[in-house]
């Protein structure tokens, strides 16, 4: 089996560029330096870094181990600082992922406590709505609204987003208030087109999760663009009640059919797995959890 200093070599060969140089950055031979890569590649049975007579070029699955193994040794040498310190001190860049508007609302006030918590933490925060592979944008945990689409990466869940459907009391006043879920049939819905639903909105009856076809003149791709139509009159909306709780409170928007909400939407904090989980993650994921317990989501 490979060895830890053959894994060392070969992270400060990519990241040096040259065999010279990583033998440089190690403080070792070139022979050594050498003698590892091969021995790293003979072990895996595949060529990790193509050499010319001028440079040395990573190949795909040569990149991809490196990045793996880089993320590995980062652990593995942050949980011997702590095991020699004697203490659980948790320090280095944590970058988190999350979708846009989630995010400044729940995992932000989160983010800042864990760090004024742990001084020693520097946080990247990346936004975004699309689904991000943790190894690509180099993750050490994200934040996803709704299940788990791979079974690749360790889960926590974090909490449950109750549904609603909301109108204006305008439009209400104009059009009526559905008494059932297929009175909103005969509706106009702002249809959010990048949800999985679409214009089949899941309302529970009798127990059932019965899928209700809706249509209206306004469909969006984007949540804050489709509430912002709702709280215009333009049709009933069916969004998370986080998303529409301040209009909620204040009036501008009444709830429909509170018996008929759809089933909640799961929220999950998910990290690449390995045989430890890091102690950052698990003390950033437990705050997590406890802060979002407390939330009126």
């Amino acid at each position: 089996m490979a060895s830890l200093e053959q894994y060392r070599a070969y992270v400060a060969i990519i990241e040096a560029g040259s065999l010279t140089g990583a033998a440089r950055q190690l403080d070792c031979s070139l022979q050594t330096i050498s003698r590892s890569l091969i021995g790293l590649e003979a072990e895996l049975g595949s060529e990790l870094i193509h050499r010319t007579t001028r440079r040395l070029q990573p190949t795909s699955v040569g990149m991809a181990f490196y990045e793996r193994i880089r993320t590995a040794l980062r652990e593995i040498d942050e949980a011997s600082s702590e095991v020699m310190r004697g203490t659980s001190e948790i320090t280095g860049l944590f970058r988190v992922g999350a979708s846009v508007q989630f995010a400044p609302r729940y995992v932000v006030p989160t983010t800042t406590a864990f760090m004024q918590r742990h001084t020693g933490v520097k946080v990247d925060l990346v936004l975004s709505d699309a689904l991000m592979d943790l190894l690509e944008h180099r993750l050490d945990v994200v934040v996803r609204i709704g299940e788990p689409a791979s079974s690749s990466l360790k889960s926590s869940l974090l909490a449950k987003l109750r549904r609603v459907v909301v109108a204006t009391p305008q439009y209400l006043e104009r059009h009526g208030r559905p008494a059932k879920p297929d009175d909103l049939r005969r509706h106009s819905c702002v249809v959010r087109t990048s949800g999985p639903e679409g214009g089949e909105w899941p309302l529970i009856e009798k127990a059932v999760v019965t899928k209700i076809s809706v249509k209206g003149s306004f469909r969006c791709n984007d949540a804050a663009a489709a509430n912002a139509a709702v709280l215009q009159g333009v049709g009933i909306g069916l969004a998370p009640l986080w998303q529409v709780r301040p209009e909620i409170d204040q009036g501008l928007l009444e709830l429909l059919l509170p018996d008929h909400e759809p089933p909640p939407i799961p929220v999950h904090a998910m990290w690449a797995e390995s045989s430890v989980m890091p102690l950052r993650t698990r003390t950033f994921v437990d705050m997590l959890r406890y802060r979002m317990a407390g939330e009126r989501i």
